[in-house]
């Protein structure tokens, strides 16, 4: 399956913590979370490369770690601090040149 698989989204109070994960086919390279709030276009989140390298939006910055197994070829996001703005569907992308492939999304909701 070259499609990513998002999971470890759900419901969490705000100053809370989620852990997502996406793993993927060892074919594709995984690249980033995004993620898209209603009415909002989607946006990055972060992005990390194959040897670990790291870039993250102003907004999630200091709250969220993005970290990867290349062994499993899978990826995660570490979200701490979870805030009422954090709500989105988070996607998971993943390359194999010249093709882009995502996850289905993952719900995150955060709401006390």
């Amino acid at each position: 399956q070259v499609q990513p698989v998002e999971s470890g989204g759900g419901l969490v109070q705000p100053g809370g913590s989620l852990r997502l994960s996406c793993a993927a086919s060892g074919s594709v390279l995984i690249k980033g979370w995004y993620r898209q709030a209603p009415g909002k276009q989607r946006e990055l989140v972060a992005e990390i490369t194959s040897i670990g390298s790291t870039n993250y939006a102003d907004s999630v910055k200091g709250r969220f770690t993005i970290s990867r197994d290349n062994a499993k070829n899978t990826m995660y996001l570490q979200m701490a601090s979870l805030k009422p703005e954090d709500t989105a569907v988070y996607y998971c992308k993943a390359t194999r040149w010249p093709q882009e492939y995502w996850g289905q999304g993952t719900q995150v909701t955060v709401s006390s």
